[in-house]
């Protein structure tokens, strides 16, 4: 029997890639203060996702992109405890974003499980 599991690990890490920008501006929508990589790590810790979860390193260039996209906006502030943060807060533009990806995602979600389902017609 062949083995799958680089094949499975191929899959989500390209599930990956187009998801977590998604994930990553409904959380800085949901916050009411700006967070820094730390904090959003720890948030997506909370789903429980092994997706998602203990890779905090590969949220900065997501942020980064979204940044220079125009959807998120970022500053430093000194840290009494270590190095200076980069704190990241939605934009207006993030908000139209995220409500535009989202209707896709939910388009895309409900067409594949149809397909799982087996409700073809």
């Amino acid at each position: 029997m062949q083995d799958t599991e680089p094949h499975l690990k191929k899959f989500q890490k390209e599930l990956s890639a187009g998801t977590v920008s998604l994930v990553l501006l409904a959380v800085l929508a949901r916050s009411d203060e700006p967070l820094y990589g730390y904090q959003i790590a720890k948030r997506l810790e909370q789903t429980g996702d092994p997706l998602l979860g203990g890779k905090q390193s590969a949220l900065y260039p997501v942020l980064r992109n979204l940044s220079a996209a125009g959807l998120a906006e970022s500053h430093v502030e000194p840290s009494i405890s270590g190095p200076p943060r980069r704190y990241y807060r939605i934009t207006t533009l993030g908000r139209q974003a995220l409500s535009e990806w989202t209707g896709s995602w939910r388009t895309t979600r409900d067409s594949v499980d149809s397909v799982l389902e087996g409700n073809l017609r």
